[in-house]
């Protein structure tokens, strides 16, 4: 065998070592019960910065969706409150925010829209 086949045969045994070596590793990651939340905690981060550079106020959106809350559902107890999803669309009407109410009785999902002055007002509880 020539000096270049060896050569070429020991370059390709590594590359399906080190290929074979990442996959390994990506799925032992992939696996890791520490990487949901924080890919949640990550992505709340991102909801909540998309929020504040649109000029959206954290406060307000709280607000209306514990208002939200207590009339749809009465005895709520609203322990912790998220913000999940924001969807900035053009115009102040066909904006909407997603928050996610941890309370005694499970969670609730307020999904919340603005009426044409800017208030946010309910859209639905899921």
């Amino acid at each position: 065998m020539s000096v270049l086949a060896i050569v070429l045969i020991v370059l390709a045994v590594l590359l399906l070592l080190f290929f074979v070596g990442g996959l390994v590793y990506s799925r032992r990651r992939l696996a890791d019960p520490a990487l949901e939340p924080h890919i949640r905690n990550a992505d709340q981060a991102l909801e909540q910065a998309r929020a504040n550079d649109r000029g959206w106020d954290r406060g307000l959106l709280e607000e209306a969706a514990r208002r939200t809350l207590a009339e749809e559902r009465p005895g709520f107890g609203v322990k912790q409150m998220y913000l999940v999803l924001v969807d900035d669309r053009p115009g102040v009407e066909e904006d909407r925010a997603h928050m996610v109410a941890m309370g005694d009785d499970g969670e609730a999902r307020v999904v919340l829209t603005r009426d044409p002055k800017g208030e946010w007002i309910l859209e639905r509880v899921e």
